[in-house]
């Protein structure tokens, strides 16, 4: 008892900002530079919001127990910001694994969200290992502790649990308020609260990576909440974000293919991607036009509607009959 009150006391007394290492097994496969070698404030932090990359972090979801719903809810939510989502990845709670990805992903986008891996067991490893792919140090996040204790609600199965009595409870609960630190950046940057009724925080490591939970209702409150902290970094501060038209045609994806490759070599200088979508077992495809520019979109869909033989839709089952379901339809 005396070790663990000994544990618990270090804990309350370290602040977010005192240095504690991260405890290595081994070697990471790539050398990272260390919080000395980066400026204060770090660049990544104002940087213009282009590009997005979202890594799923989970063994269940690799072991078909769980089915991913976050990674499309971040793409819509990309999609109605202008935000371009370059890169979804699925990794397991590996160490290396996810050291090398989301260093990875930090170079190379601008806006990397993290799902999964910061619970209180033993296989919730995203924060340590995230905090050693850029050689940081994990500190006690004492505001999130303080608000974990207020906003929290008692376990029924742990009826005697005290929050100032040290037990193994205690212990996995303080491994979600530990966070990835950088003595460089100030602390107020390094951890958002963006909802009033939650404690969970977004740790943000390294000025663009921003470590979300896996648990859907959570990651999605927390990443709508986030909205109002990103949209001025966009290339779209109103938060336009970019437009998708449909046009719903008859024809089979081999006879509209010519005249699509043709539009999307036109199209592409302005920004625009061409799409094409079978939808097996009905009657109609699916053509869609995508881009920033909504007037330019507007412009072409007359076009696109008479090479295709087909209509502007607002969703893609618009035009379906009833009994469409009956046929099937080669592409």
């Amino acid at each position: 008892m005396l070790s663990r009150l000994n544990l618990l006391t270090r804990h309350f007394s370290r602040q977010f900002g005192s240095s504690r290492p991260t405890s290595p097994t081994h070697s990471p496969r790539v050398q990272h530079p260390g919080p000395s070698a980066m400026t204060s404030p770090h660049p990544n932090f104002t940087k213009p919001i282009h590009t997005a990359a979202c890594l799923i972090i989970g063994d269940e979801v690799l072991g078909g127990k769980t089915i991913d719903t976050n990674s499309p809810f971040l793409a819509k939510f990309c999609f109605n910001l202008g935000i371009q989502l370059k890169r979804v990845e699925v990794i397991p709670d590996d160490e290396e694994d996810i050291m090398e990805a989301v260093h990875r992903m930090s170079a190379r986008y601008d806006f990397v969200v993290t799902s999964g891996g910061i619970g209180p067991t033993h296989d919730d490893i995203t924060y340590q290992s995230i905090a050693k792919a850029f050689n940081l140090k994990l500190q006690l996040h004492q505001p999130a502790f303080e608000r974990m204790k207020k906003l929290s609600k008692p376990h029924p199965m742990q009826p005697n649990f005290d929050w100032e009595t040290p037990s193994p409870g205690l212990t996995a609960k303080l491994r979600m308020v530990e966070l990835p630190y950088d003595p460089s950046i100030p602390a107020e940057q390094q951890a958002l609260f963006v909802a009033e009724d939650m404690w969970v925080p977004i740790a943000v490591v390294n000025g663009n990576v921003y470590i979300l939970p896996g648990v859907p209702r959570l990651f999605e409150r927390l990443l709508q909440h986030l909205k109002p902290a990103i949209t001025p970094r966009l290339s779209d501060p109103e938060g336009k974000g970019t437009t998708r038209f449909m046009i719903s045609t008859p024809l089979p994806e081999s006879a509209v293919a010519p005249y699509l490759t043709e539009l999307a070599a036109k199209v592409e200088p302005k920004g625009v991607k061409v799409g094409s979508y079978p939808r097996w077992g009905k009657k109609r495809n699916t053509v869609t036009l995508v881009g920033a520019d909504k007037a330019f979109l507007e412009s072409l869909v007359a076009e696109v509607e008479e090479n295709v033989q087909g209509k502007r839709v607002s969703k893609e089952d618009e035009l379906d009959p009833p009994s469409d379901s009956e046929h099937v339809y080669s592409q």
